[in-house]
């Protein structure tokens, strides 16, 4: 049987819009495509929009500032803030805009009852542009009525990312917590569902801190062994390359009962992991990161092809990396 075809509008080419001097607007998918070929969006010029949504960005918050500290929020760190700087200030009506890890109920953003603006950056995302997906809440946050939660929505592929709104000469200074109480202006005012979600995300809570004397790197606590997980924006294969060459000299630890285990490889970045003993805090990671930060910058330079040694500990590295992206 001939399949049947869709009836073209006799005036198709009279009602067409003009798109020659601009985009094709986002519709719904089921929707007349406004080219006016008298098919849907889905089968028309959604079809570009739909694979330029699902195209992965590898790193996303590539270019803003502390993109390193921006992987940490997203994927290490239960519980932190970041105040953020638009480019063009802010509406009259918005005193803030502050980054958050999460939010109750996995919200993409709150506008508070004062009109400020909380954004959450461990969400569910709609496109493979983590950035775009972000920037995409944050211009709907600012338009949101006060004391409202802004729930998902669908993000143009065209539309701004992070870095055409943020401030990008302004630092990136995130603030770890212990717990999540920034989500409330009043706690006593919180409904029954945003409490329960304030305990249950608490009691989850890893207890975290963020080193001082070296960029991007966090101290957390777990019931066995403790961990630090270091963001690192070096080429993945010279950083790998570095490690290798610390790990076959036995120079790879943060001291004794510490070991490098292996890394994750998050939003284009690789994040080397130590296990660290029970006894060792924060405080205590501070000085041995540093030394190894500087043993690392020397590696980074060396340009001499590896030894077999060097080899064989960056096979166990590689082998060892899990992508979490």
């Amino acid at each position: 049987m001939a399949k049947k075809r869709r009836p073209r509008p006799q005036n198709a080419a009279a009602t067409r819009p003009d798109t020659t001097s601009g985009e094709i607007p986002v519709v719904g998918a089921r929707e007349p495509c406004p080219c006016g070929s008298g098919r849907r969006y889905k089968a028309c010029h959604g079809r570009a929009a739909a694979q330029a949504a699902t195209e992965l960005v590898r790193r996303p918050f590539e270019g803003l500032p502390g993109e390193c500290d921006w992987v940490a929020l997203r994927e290490l760190v239960p519980a932190a803030t970041a105040p953020l700087v638009l480019r063009d200030g802010l509406p009259a009506d918005v005193p803030s805009v502050t980054l958050g890890t999460v939010l109750p109920m996995a919200w993409p953003a709150l506008r508070r009852d004062d009109g400020s603006v909380l954004l959450a950056i461990q969400n569910d995302t709609a496109t493979g542009d983590l950035s775009r997906d972000l920037a995409e809440v944050l211009g709907r946050a600012l338009t949101t009525d006060p004391g409202n939660p802004v729930p998902a929505g669908r993000t143009d592929p065209q539309g701004p990312r992070l870095q055409d709104l943020l401030d990008l000469e302004a630092p990136f200074v995130p603030e770890v917590r212990e717990g999540f109480e920034f989500w409330l202006d009043n706690a006593e005012a919180a409904t029954p569902e945003v409490a329960a979600s304030l305990e249950r995300a608490n009691e989850a809570a890893t207890p975290t801190a963020r080193l001082t004397g070296v960029d991007a790197a966090y101290w957390c606590q777990t019931p066995e062994r403790n961990h630090l997980r270091w963001v690192m924006a070096h080429p993945e294969d010279e950083l790998l390359d570095a490690l290798a060459r610390l790990h076959a000299a036995g120079a790879s630890s943060l001291g004794e009962e510490t070991r490098l285990v292996g890394s994750f490889r998050a939003h284009g970045l690789t994040v080397p992991v130590w296990d660290l003993p029970s006894a060792m805090g924060a405080e205590e990671c501070e000085k041995p990161a540093a030394a190894f930060g500087e043993r690392l910058a020397e590696a980074l330079a060396t340009r001499s092809p590896l030894t077999a040694a060097e080899r064989r500990a960056r096979s166990g590295l590689t082998n060892r990396q899990i992508t979490l992206n």
